[in-house]
């Protein structure tokens, strides 16, 4: 399964694009290369029942006269202004006048599509690095390139939440009465380039500006190990590179709650050390709310966790639960087998 978002969907847009233009070509200079213009009516239109994701497509037929003989043929492209009795202009072959086309103009049409469809894509692309210049450039004149450094205190119970119906949704860790901590807010959303956003440490009173890719979900290995990666890019690096980069580690299992539904463990470690403990838990993940949605409370959601942890800097372990909430993934690689291989663990 390939999800087309992102990146993805640039590539597979991109593609469309550059078919269009080689068959606006192929039709403008090469299909009908002299071949003779003349007038036709439409005589009947044959529907085309698409199958599984496939629309329905139209075929129309074609009446025309040439040397006072009359010929009927079948054109290789349509148009939602076809209808039956309508004249329009058709190009046959004077060598064979039965083979017809139809009027070249339509390859101006797909031509002009797959201009306009690579213009955006490129234009898009180059925002979207102006954006991951213009984000780098804040966090440096900041002095926010990096994280901060490990501070360990007393332990405290705090909660990851994520914001939830509407397509700008944010996340943030809350303490028990509720205070935000840590969040971030999206800035701008984007369909096809990387969302704006900024992450706000409330604690510390700093805001460092991010650049938070669209989701990618993708095949991963092969044959009995074939699962599924889960990702997106964060200033432009796989989030899971991104982590490694900075010294996380999560060992992560499954776990049974009240009810069948199977929820998650996370131990989270920096440089081989641990710095939190997380559980997923459903959207009530405050124990009050919890208590007041019994069943609903039950059943673990993606994005809310409740964490147990020693850190004073939430920085690090905030973009590691951002992670795992966007992306869906189970395990610090973005698939899900490292889940099942620390259930056995735990197990044996």
């Amino acid at each position: 399964m390939i999800s087309l978002r992102g990146p993805k969907l640039k590539i597979f847009a991109a593609v469309l694009a550059m078919i269009a233009l080689a068959a606006g070509i192929y039709m403008m200079f090469f299909e009908s290369r002299g071949f003779v213009k003349t007038t036709a009516t439409i005589i009947a239109i044959e529907r085309n029942i698409g199958s599984g994701d496939t629309d329905d497509s139209f075929t129309p037929t074609v009446e025309y006269t040439v040397d006072g003989k009359t010929y009927t043929g079948q054109l290789n492209q349509s148009s939602g202004s076809y209808k039956v009795g309508k004249t329009i202009t058709v190009m046959y072959d004077p060598d064979d006048p039965s083979v017809v086309h139809g009027d070249s103009r339509m390859g101006l049409y797909f031509i002009g599509v797959g201009a306009a469809v690579l213009a955006v894509i490129i234009v898009s692309t180059a925002r979207e690095k102006q954006s991951q210049k213009k984000a780098q450039e804040l966090r440096e004149m900041s002095g926010r390139t990096g994280y901060a450094p490990s501070v360990q205190g007393a332990e405290r119970e705090v909660y990851f939440l994520t914001d939830l119906g509407t397509p700008k949704y944010g996340h943030r860790i809350e303490d028990q009465s509720r205070r935000v901590l840590y969040e971030a807010k999206m800035k701008k959303f984007n369909l096809a380039s990387a969302h704006e956003f900024d992450f706000i440490d409330h604690e510390h009173g700093t805001t460092t500006p991010h650049l938070v890719g669209h989701e990618e979900e993708s095949d991963w290995g092969g044959g009995l190990l074939l699962d599924n990666h889960y990702t997106f890019e964060l200033d432009g690096v796989d989030v899971w590179k991104h982590l490694k980069e900075n010294g996380i580690s999560v060992d992560t299992s499954f776990t049974a709650g009240e009810v069948t539904a199977v929820g998650k463990n996370y131990r989270i470690l920096r440089d081989g050390v641990e710095i939190a403990r997380a559980v997923q838990t459903s959207q009530y993940v405050h124990e009050e709310d919890a208590e007041a949605h019994k069943v609903a409370g039950a059943i673990p959601a993606q994005g809310f966790f409740r964490i147990w942890t020693r850190e004073q800097n939430l920085d690090l372990l905030f973009v590691t639960l951002l992670a795992f909430a966007r992306s869906g993934a189970s395990d610090d690689r973005g698939g899900n087998f490292g889940a099942v291989v620390g259930t056995l663990k735990r197990k044996s």
